[in-house]
């Protein structure tokens, strides 16, 4: 009988044995949040593009009118008399075929920019618009650049 001398079995390697990191993991959840978020805002953005009636054309445009009489109130919510020639203006407008962006440049070119009750995108007024935007953007760097040192 002879004697034979077993090695020891070598020491298993450092780190989890499953084969993914927690690096691996973390980065892998962040990936799936972002594409999340980004089929989410596409679904949003896309919406209803189905054919619009003349009534709800005629209401999307009363909204974003102001009343002539009443102070920030939309000419479709209205009871005041000029608010329903407005609303009836616009029933008009739509029936003779006129884009929504017309109809706003009409009672524009009437009343003043102070009748829309969404801004226009361009000059200063644009700020209302980008600066949020920016906000948002520069928070959620502050945020990244805080969990990474931390």
């Amino acid at each position: 009988m002879t004697d034979t001398v077993r090695e020891p079995a070598a020491p298993p390697a450092p780190g989890p044995t499953n084969g993914s990191s927690p690096l691996r993991r973390l980065r892998l959840s962040w990936l799936a949040l972002l594409v999340v978020l980004a089929i989410g805002l596409v679904v949003g953005a896309s919406g209803d593009r189905g054919p619009r009636t003349t009534e709800e054309r005629v209401d999307a445009v009363a909204e974003t009118v102001r009343c002539p009489t009443c102070r920030s109130q939309a000419a479709a919510d209205s009871d005041a008399a000029s608010g329903r020639a407005v609303v009836a203006e616009i029933g008009e407008q739509v029936e003779a075929g006129r884009t929504d962006d017309e109809i706003r440049a009409y009672f524009a070119d009437i009343y003043g920019e102070q009748i829309l009750l969404t801004p226009s995108g361009s000059g200063f007024v644009g700020l209302v618009w980008v600066l949020p935007v920016v906000a948002l953007v520069l928070g959620a760097a502050g945020l990244a650049v805080t969990f990474r040192r931390w």
